[in-house]
């Protein structure tokens, strides 16, 4: 089971969307916890599916699901990553259920662009001990 991760941070929104497609994406999981306060309006989750980062993917024909569940509630503390880490130990099989029904591949998407700078990679790391295998689009 094979999934990817991406940031979208930096990006225009047609490279976005080019890199995506490269890797024949269909679904899109947010893995943000605020996403509809993107500071790009084309990455931002709006109320209506004709808008935002909704109407970026549906051009492409790929679907986007938000799971904030999965945001980053520790992101303004120093040691954050501890602190996430720690949260996946104790519940990412809580917090990851939603994914076990989504096929893949799938891509795991946040703001920063860097995996390793990103919330996203500790989830890559916790799903890869559960037998899925990641590629981080950079």
């Amino acid at each position: 089971m094979r999934f990817y991760t991406i940031g979208y941070g930096g990006r225009k929104p047609e490279e976005f969307l080019d890199l995506l497609k490269q890797k024949g994406i269909k679904v899109v999981i947010d893995v943000r916890l605020r996403p509809d306060r993107a500071s790009m309006g084309s990455f931002a989750r709006a109320k209506s599916q004709d808008k935002g980062i909704q109407r970026l993917l549906s051009t492409a024909g790929i679907e986007y699901i938000s799971v904030i569940e999965l945001g980053n509630v520790f992101l303004e503390y120093a040691d954050w990553r501890e602190r996430y880490q720690e949260l996946l130990t104790k519940a990412g099989g809580l917090l990851i259920q939603r994914l076990e029904n989504i096929s893949c591949p799938f891509c795991l998407m946040c703001a920063e662009k860097s995996p390793e700078m990103c919330h996203r990679f500790l989830i890559a790391e916790y799903l890869v001990s559960k037998g899925y295998e990641v590629e981080h689009i950079e």
